[in-house]
């Protein structure tokens, strides 16, 4: 049976990920990763980009435009579309994501720890700080897998986003925490692929040097998208180009539920 974990890296920047993410750019150099460049959906905003990767449809078509948009998805999305097909969801990730496909708006004492089966997001983690630590954050997605064993597992960091605010995407401090969560990474995907999970890495958008996103330019809305398969021998750096609208369609041919017809682009594997 296969099984999908979407690391979901808040701000984390095509080039910076290429340059400074020395573990997953040895799976790629070794043809055991492939690397995308995808060109991000507009606008370069987070609950946005969270829905567009979910749903597979454009910011206008789902209708959650701005961060400021507080309530549920109320189209076919992984979450609820998984649980619909028997599998088993969850997701370790900020509350915004909670609001999405769980409850809305999040109650932070109800909310903070799920383990429900008729909830989208049946075993959820979930964090309100945006200084939140990523090994924190990882070790409750890795508690999950080992406990629950997921088919779909959201996985969703906001130190990149966190620093690159901070101190702009130009800083040592945004480049050290993309080392540093490469590193965070780098046992639990051996560990996933072990157990047949295919782990995809990508960001929701980017960052430019003033801290700031939510516009068009390439350093905004750039990012990568690394898909380690186990038992398949991968592409390595394709040099290609697609979209955010692709991750969902992928990820519903990999745990093979129908695509919904509200998702035109194709799959990428």
């Amino acid at each position: 049976m296969n099984k999908v974990i979407l690391v979901l890296s808040d701000a984390l920047r095509y080039d910076i990920a290429k340059a400074n993410m020395g573990f997953l750019s040895h799976l790629v150099e070794y043809k055991q990763a492939t690397l995308y460049k995808i060109i991000g959906e507009l606008p370069s905003m987070s609950r946005p980009m969270y829905e567009t990767v979910h749903t597979g449809v454009r910011s206008s078509a789902h209708g959650v435009v701005a961060n400021s948009i507080v309530r549920r998805s109320n189209m076919p999305n992984i979450f609820q579309s998984a649980r619909e097909a028997g599998k088993v969801t969850a997701a370790a990730a900020y509350f915004w994501v909670s609001e999405l496909y769980n409850r809305a708006p999040y109650n932070p004492i109800d909310d903070r720890e799920v383990d429900d089966e008729s909830l989208n997001i049946q075993h959820g983690r979930f964090y309100t700080e945006d200084a939140y630590p990523d090994a924190d954050l990882f070790a409750s997605a890795a508690m999950l897998v080992r406990k629950f064993s997921p088919d779909y597992l959201l996985v969703h960091p906001m130190g990149m986003d966190y620093y690159g605010e901070i101190y702009g995407a130009d800083s040592k401090e945004y480049r050290n925490q993309a080392i540093r969560q490469d590193a965070l990474l780098a046992p639990l995907v051996m560990e996933w692929v072990k157990n047949n999970y295919t782990v995809l890495v990508t960001g929701d958008h980017g960052m430019n040097k003033d801290g700031a996103h939510g516009g068009s330019t390439p350093e905004q809305r750039e990012v990568p998208l690394f898909v380690v398969q186990p038992g398949v021998k991968a592409k390595g750096d394709t040099g290609e180009s697609v979209s955010h609208l692709q991750i969902a369609p992928t990820v519903f041919r990999l745990l093979d539920i129908p695509i919904p017809v509200t998702m035109k682009h194709s799959p990428l594997i």
